[in-house]
């Protein structure tokens, strides 16, 4: 349902890639041991569309920030269509739409892809424990 204060609509989300690596069964036994202290990293692009839709892809990166030689890689990219309801001429909501709003909308449906990836890949143990807060994260950005 959009109320008069949205600006967008979602028009469609999908995993436009997926990466899980662990080369060996040493890693594994490894990074099962170590895995709570892996990093998610999130980055965020977005690219205009004609007829006024843009495309946000969400880069989701799960890894070990430490020097250890065993480590697994994961990523995800995850991608949204949403199309803006009126002109936005204003660079800064546009950008808090795509950096704030969207991200919120989505979060649980890329959060739930991005955990059945690695529980899939053998890190049934993996939560995230926070969520992830891009409110705050649009506002360190720009302060």
């Amino acid at each position: 349902m959009m109320t008069m204060t949205e600006k967008y609509k979602v028009l469609g989300q999908y995993i436009k890639d997926s990466s899980s690596e662990t080369p060996d069964i040493e890693t594994y036994l490894f990074v099962k041991e170590v895995i709570s202290r892996y990093k998610l990293g999130i980055d965020i692009t977005s690219k205009a569309l004609k007829n006024k839709m843009v495309e946000v892809t969400t880069k989701f990166v799960f890894q070990d920030k430490e020097d250890n030689k065993r480590k697994s890689y994961f990523e995800m990219n995850y991608s949204t269509i949403i199309k803006l309801i009126d002109e936005i001429s204003d660079k800064k909501e546009l950008e808090k739409i795509i950096l704030c709003d969207v991200q919120k909308k989505i979060y649980p449906d890329l959060e739930k892809a991005f955990l059945n990836l690695l529980h899939d890949s053998g890190y049934d143990s993996v939560k995230f424990t926070k969520k992830v807060d891009f409110e705050s994260l649009y506002k360190q950005r720009f302060n």
